[in-house]
């Protein structure tokens, strides 16, 4: 079955990545229940929102799980929660709980989506109700990744771990998101067949593996209820330190345009204004990306470089101390070490997705992310007192044909944890990485 997941995963992730060459215009365009304003996503109650403790349930739905818009006989039900941004002020945002129809209360696994967008309607939560947007073909392709999940009797936890105004890369947002979803999900209010005894694992790939692995490290200190039922986290394709990535992947062919998006996102969730730092073609793009997905993004600007966004004066992204601040908040590396064993997976074939950078002091990756960095925070982790940490290198594949490799294997590793055996470590077998302090402010130019 293994076998036959890994071929599925690999055609939907390369559908769903090919279909970046439509241009983002065709996204505006297409007809969409999501775009339709929804008030389940809307907090209405009389109470302030802060007076709710993260994770409450403040309204459910049930309703039919759609892919591409189109209902199936699976019923899933959705709850809209208390949580925290960003800048840890309480927010409202909607998970999705689907039940196995071959399993029970005892184990259920919080699997984060990769729909990395700027666009709150490309939210996971509104493809399953029946939206469909470009940037939602992502999270309709990860169907595949469900379905092997729940064969094995394992209730499925999705959050939309971006919130409600879709704040990309926001890596400490997207762990609280993760968190108070699980905490909403196994609420016995909720009823959604899971409560305080359900055990817990994580699992998530590139966007999905920033959410799980922030997750797993503010579990002990943010909710330490969650992290007592956390039986490890999986993942794969990490992002660690944003600073690196945007080095890495600058001037590459398909990888270029998360450079903007990244410029959006960290603008939007620590609500700071870096459009000024901008010269009038970096606006431009601005603009054309606000609301843009991944899909927008990849393959749309190949070549493009921090230094052709910037005003001459900020060509070394550095150079601008409110983003060098906001990238070191969202630096795994200075983040606390998770207490749950770890299943970490990393390709280094970047240059098969165009990606030709190797930065000094970072190196190379898989086309997006920086297998140095990984490696360093797969070792910080062994040398902080976590000992149970697998580390899988792939060390010819790109990032995408990863994850069809990463996900059976995760879902195995998973069910070791729940099945009670001893979590493997290649603790002392992890190669040297990169410096994950963090990035100190330049003088302009």
């Amino acid at each position: 079955m293994f076998r036959h997941t890994k071929r599925l995963l690999a055609t939907a992730i390369a559908t769903a990545l090919a279909t970046g060459a439509v241009p983002a215009a065709t996204a505006a365009a297409m007809p969409s229940a999501a775009r339709a304003s929804d008030p389940f996503y809307a907090y209405d109650g009389s109470a302030p929102l802060a007076s709710y403790a993260p994770g409450a349930v403040l309204k459910k739905r049930t309703l039919q799980y759609h892919i591409v818009g189109l209902p199936t006989p699976v019923t899933a039900i959705q709850l809209l929660y208390r949580t925290s941004d960003a800048q840890g002020r309480p927010a409202a945002n909607v998970t999705t709980v689907v039940r196995s129809i071959t399993g029970d209360s005892s184990k259920a696994v919080s699997y984060q989506s990769f729909y990395d967008s700027l666009n709150p309607q490309d939210g996971p939560s509104r493809a399953i109700a029946g939206g469909v947007t470009l940037g939602g073909i992502i999270a309709n392709s990860e169907n595949l990744f469900l379905v092997p999940l729940l064969a094995q009797g394992y209730n499925v936890v999705i959050p939309d771990t971006e919130g409600q105004t879709a704040d990309f890369a926001a890596g400490p947002e997207y762990g609280t998101n993760t968190l108070d979803s699980i905490r909403a999900a196994t609420d016995a209010e909720a009823a959604t067949g899971m409560n305080a005894d359900t055990r817990i694992g994580l699992m998530g790939y590139s966007g999905g593996a920033i959410a799980t692995n922030w997750a797993a490290a503010l579990a002990p200190s943010y909710a330490p209820d969650v992290n007592k039922k956390l039986v490890g986290f999986a993942e794969g394709g990490l992002l660690v330190d944003p600073a690196h990535n945007l080095k890495y992947v600058d001037g590459s062919l398909v990888w270029s345009g998360v450079i903007p998006m990244a410029i959006i996102g960290v603008s939007r969730s620590y609500g700071i204004d870096l459009k000024q730092y901008l010269n009038s073609y970096g606006q431009q793009v601005y603009a054309k990306l606000e609301h843009g997905s991944l899909l927008d993004a990849l393959g749309h600007y190949p070549g493009l470089t921090w230094k052709k966004l910037a005003k001459p004066q900020y060509a070394n992204p550095n150079s601008v101390t409110a983003f060098v601040e906001a990238v070191n908040k969202i630096n795994l590396g200075s983040a606390a070490t998770p207490t749950a064993p770890g299943f970490i997976a990393q390709g280094n074939g970047g240059v098969v997705e165009g990606t030709f950078g190797n930065p000094p002091g970072i190196g190379t990756g898989d086309g997006v992310m920086v297998a140095g960095d990984v490696r360093a925070l797969a070792r910080q982790y062994c040398a902080s007192g976590n000992g149970s940490i697998a580390y899988h290198p792939y060390n010819l594949l790109s990032h995408v044909p990863v994850a069809a490799a990463w996900a059976p294997e995760a879902v195995g590793w998973l069910g070791d944890r729940f099945a009670g055996k001893t979590a493997p470590s290649d603790c002392g077998r992890i190669p040297q990485g990169n410096s994950l302090a963090p990035e100190q402010p330049s003088p302009v130019s």
